[in-house]
Order: C-alpha cells, then sequence, then structure tokens
C-alpha cells in the first residue's frame, strides 16, 4: 500500500480553468478549503513524475471528508450472501488444493490422499513450505467443514470442533467462564489464561485448534493444558468410524500424534472440573508476548 501513501498536490488544489491551480489548498480530511498542510502538500512530489489522480481516478466525493460519515462502509453484502463451492484448484508443480464443504466429501477426499495435508490457517504448513523446502502435493482446506467448526456445550463438558480458530475459542472460553459455576471452569480459565500470551492476535485469528494439537510441537503453549485438563480427542476415519483418545496418550514423540493414515482429527472434549479440582498454566519466554515458549506447563490438582 506504500504508492497509495505518496500523496499529490493536484488531488488537494481545485483548479480554477483545465489544470492550473488556482491556489485553494482543500483539507483532505474535511474536504473544505483550508490552509492547515498547504506548504507540506505543494512541496510534495509525486514519486513517479505522473500526477497521482491521473493513475488512479479519485473522485470529488471519495477524498470529501463529509462523505464518510453520510455513508458507514460496510462489507459487501453481495459477498456475505454468496454461496460457498466446494474448490479444486491446481498449482505450480502438480499441487492440488481442495475445499470440501461436507465431512463425508473430506473423508472420501483424506481416503484419496492418504499423505494430504489438512490445513485451516496455514500458519505451520505455510512455513515449511516457504523456509523448510517441505512439499506437499495435496493441501485439503477444512475451514467449511461444518462438523469440525462445532462450538457446543454439553452436560459433562465443552465440545470444540479442530478447525475452530483459537481466537474463536478464546471469546467462546469467556462466555462460558461468566455464566458456569467457578468450580467447574478451572481448566477454562487455564486455557483462556494461556490463550492471551498464544502468537499474535492475526495468527490466533487464523490458526485453529486442531492444527496446534496435531502439529505436536514441543513448544505447544496448549497441548500441556489438554493433557493436564483430561482432555478427549475424537478421531474420524476414512470410513465415519469414531475413536476416542485421551490427550496424554496422543502424543506419541517429537510431531507424532497417533493419527493413522485416512484418519483425521474431528473434535477435542474437555470435561468440566469437579469441586476443589484445580487446573493453572505455566509458560516462560523471553517476552511476556508473541514469543515461542523456553517451558510451557499444564498442572492439575484434586484436593
Amino acid at each position: 500500500f506504500r504508492i497509495f501513501a505518496k500523496t499529490d498536490n493536484s488531488l488537494y488544489v481545485k483548479s480554477s480553468s483545465g489544470n492550473k491551480p488556482s491556489g485553494e489548498f482543500i483539507c483532505p480530511s474535511t474536504g473544505k478549503p483550508c490552509s492547515c498542510g498547504e506548504s507540506k502538500f505543494h512541496n510534495c512530489e509525486s514519486s513517479s513524475g505522473a500526477v497521482f489522480g491521473e493513475r488512479w481516478p479519485v473522485s470529488y466525493s471519495e477524498i470529501d471528508g463529509s462523505f464518510y460519515n453520510e455513508k458507514e462502509l460496510i462489507f459487501p453484502p453481495e459477498l456475505l450472501l454468496r454461496n460457498n463451492l466446494p474448490l479444486k484448484l491446481h498449482g505450480f508443480g502438480g499441487i492440488n488444493w481442495f475445499r470440501p464443504l461436507k465431512l463425508k466429501s473430506l473423508l472420501d477426499l483424506k481416503s484419496n490422499y492418504p499423505e494430504a495435508k489438512l490445513i485451516v490457517g496455514n500458519t505451520e504448513v505455510g512455513i515449511e513450505i516457504n523456509f523448510k523446502n517441505a512439499r506437499y502435493p495435496t493441501l485439503i482446506s477444512v475451514t467449511h467443514v461444518p462438523e469440525l467448526n462445532v462450538l457446543s456445550i454439553k452436560e459433562n463438558g465443552l465440545e470444540i470442533g479442530s478447525s475452530v480458530r483459537l481466537s474463536k475459542l478464546q471469546e467462546f472460553l469467556k462466555k462460558v467462564i461468566a455464566e458456569r459455576d467457578k468450580s467447574e471452569t478451572s481448566s477454562c480459565r487455564a486455557i483462556n489464561d494461556q490463550l492471551k500470551w498464544f502468537a499474535g492476535k492475526q495468527v490466533k485469528n487464523a490458526a485453529s485448534v486442531g492444527g496446534n494439537i496435531c502439529t505436536a510441537s514441543p513448544i505447544s503453549d496448549l497441548n500441556p493444558l489438554w493433557m493436564a485438563a483430561r482432555a478427549v480427542f475424537q478421531i474420524i476415519d476414512s470410513k465415519g468410524k469414531i475413536k476416542t483418545v485421551l490427550a496424554k496418550d496422543f502424543f506419541l514423540g517429537y510431531r507424532k500424534v497417533d493419527l493413522a493414515q485416512g484418519e483425521i482429527l474431528l473434535s477435542i472434549f474437555l470435561p468440566w472440573n469437579k469441586h476443589c479440582e484445580f487446573v493453572k498454566e505455566f509458560k516462560q519466554s523471553h517476552r511476556r508476548e508473541d514469543d515461542i515458549a523456553l517451558v510451557n506447563a499444564g498442572m492439575r490438582v484434586h484436593l
């Protein structure tokens, strides 16, 4: 956007005839004549040597400050109302990229491409491809599968879909903590507190719960807490059969998890805490915010 930040005085000076400026300066903030920045803007030159407005025409209403008060800019309704479609795209080097809309379609794809990498925010796989020269010929985006985006309150705990974004999980946990009995939500509070210092907001808006779990990173902020909180992972195979695995048994080693070919992580079940049961998070890093951990811990005590 740097080129759009360059300004030219021709946009803000009214012309009396043709292109000859009259010297009357139009304030970019209000759209009305003033002298607030006349010298500043008149000394500004276009970096390309061309008049800015000729390359990107800007109408008077668009540079008039009152325009924005009269009508608030909104997200285009036609994009909000569009129908989502299943996608299949081909990339360089024979890469295939799929976006299924149904769980069955996802399972069929995983059956046909057992080595396919599932992605949501691409915050981990993108780094592997761009910086570690990893090659994944098939990528499946699972962002639009409803069963993987579940967030629901059950009688004995919470069900969290594996594609749920971390920022959405944070909002959900805050709501649950406010509404439920304090003795039940010790695990929720610990996870919510750990998420405060988990990466940055942009990453949390994109990254998913399941992606963070299945990456099985040794510096994961949340995986020790899932284990301490006695979370249960629900795993589904290509035939639709569901099995459950305790979080403490799911991680087999360095970046290794208990997922067979054709299996995917469907959801996470987080049980309510018992009376006098306490769960606590711990993270030590060089910086408080947006930094990888030196030491992580999840702790649970039942008195």
